[in-house]
């Protein structure tokens, strides 16, 4: 498949380049947590985990590093490039778009449902539960938008 488009709008370039960071950060953190799953490394108390199901934070650290560390890498190349992948492309449930546009949105969906969850599980609100809480709206917001839907359309 060729790129759909070729000139990506900025409200594009500014989708791929927060999914790149995302998955930069979450690959980071995910991989510190999995390293020292006492969160040591990100001077995390494993106090904060006292009302989760989890004893440490090893499933955490995997759970972020994957889903929001890879998986926003794979959706920023994905949103950039427009590979055409037959599995990724068999799971989209909107044909009509590039599977990267319902990849995007989902990371969004991912990043709000993991703070949510985040925030009630360790009954605090921290500055940087805030940003990426917003992060995550702002990822809906753009896939969203008039000129990435017409980007991502096949």
């Amino acid at each position: 498949m060729k790129k759909l488009a070729n000139h990506p709008s900025n409200a594009v370039w500014l989708l791929i380049v927060l999914q790149f960071l995302l998955g930069l950060g979450a690959l980071a953190g995910g991989a510190a947590l999995v390293m020292a799953s006492d969160g040591s490394i990100l001077q995390m108390p494993l106090s904060s985990l006292e009302h989760s199901p989890f004893p440490n934070y090893l499933i955490p650290g995997v759970i972020l590093f994957i889903l929001l560390g890879v998986y926003p890498l794979v959706v920023a190349y994905s949103l950039w490039q427009q590979p055409a992948w037959r599995w990724p492309e068999a799971l989209n449930p909107i044909k009509d778009k590039h599977w990267s546009w319902v990849a995007s949105l989902s990371v969004g969906v991912i990043l709000v449902i993991w703070i949510t969850v985040q925030v009630l599980l360790i009954r605090s609100i921290a500055s940087l539960h805030v940003l990426y809480f917003i992060w995550g709206w702002v990822l809906i917001l753009l896939t969203l938008n008039k000129s990435v839907r017409g980007y991502c359309s096949h």
